[in-house]
């Protein structure tokens, strides 16, 4: 290491759990995808019609309080929906339909070992429509393609504090997390992008990074071993590591940047007035 100090990183984690429900969050349009052809489950809620709307799913919510009681949150006893807006393809409203000021429940934790990790929050809010890009990735595709069947998708968001120090821990938590779910019976881990993990990771020295939008425990990993090691060498060699969402490439088993990273008053939130408090 040439005398060079091996830095710890720390890591926060963003899981999205697809809820194992009949219908969407908030319409009644089936959750049965694996066999749909594209843009056949959608209604005007789906599509974000003008005069549609929302009813919110009784099970989602009652899922939502079984996960926050198996990781011993304290859940608030009233609720509140927001409007997160952003102009993006995948949500053809403009607007995501999740919770902000009043989460679901709050200050959990899970016992990993003898590290504890805590949980920020819990929430619920509605999928995003599905990207297929053609004839490349992300940042490189010659066409895109938008299958708004999963718009509307339940899911369920656990945020944790960065409280995980290696990215073997981070593994090792997504396993255990998934097996408490799984035994909960409120999601199906062999569903595509039933558990889809945001991983905020930095080292000493160094800005907060988001890696967006991985699928796979061992993807996790990869994608935060490379990130790692990036940002070291940055530091080591006198680089700003930028503040920034980077979007990770399961193939190459590299990470590149997406965009600046977003602080949370950029999404301008507001309640949602069509869902009761």
């Amino acid at each position: 290491m040439g005398g060079r100090a091996v830095m710890k990183a720390k890591i926060g984690l963003e899981i999205h759990v697809q809820l194992n429900t009949r219908s969407k969050l908030f319409c009644s349009c089936s959750t049965d995808l694996d066999e749909a052809a594209p843009n056949t489950l959608v209604c005007p809620i789906c599509l974000g019609y003008p005069g549609s709307k929302p009813v919110l799913n009784r099970k989602a919510l009652e899922y939502g309080i079984t996960i926050a009681k198996a990781l011993e949150s304290r859940i608030h006893p009233f609720i509140r929906f927001s409007r997160k807006n952003y102009f993006y393809p995948d949500m053809a409203k403009n607007f995501q339909i999740t919770q902000y000021e009043i989460p679901l429940a709050q200050e959990g934790h899970l016992q990993l070992g003898d590290n504890q990790i805590g949980i920020t929050r819990i929430h619920l809010e509605e999928d995003p429509a599905k990207l297929m890009h053609v004839g490349g990735s992300i940042t490189n595709a010659r066409e895109t393609l938008i299958d708004y069947n999963r718009a509307g998708m339940p899911l369920v968001e656990i945020v944790t504090e960065p409280d995980i120090g290696s990215t073997e821990e981070a593994r090792d938590f997504l396993k255990k997390l998934s097996l408490i779910l799984e035994h909960l019976g409120v999601y199906d881990p062999s569903g595509e992008g039933s558990l889809r993990i945001d991983a905020n990771v930095s080292v000493e020295g160094g800005n907060r990074v988001e890696v967006k939008n991985i699928t796979g425990f061992r993807n996790v990993e990869k994608a935060l071993n490379y990130e790692v090691v990036r940002q070291q060498s940055a530091v080591n060699m006198g680089l700003p590591v930028v503040r920034e969402t980077r979007h990770f490439d399961a193939e190459t088993g590299v990470t590149s940047s997406l965009r600046l990273k977003e602080e949370e008053d950029d999404y301008g939130y507001i309640a949602e007035p069509d869902l009761p408090q």
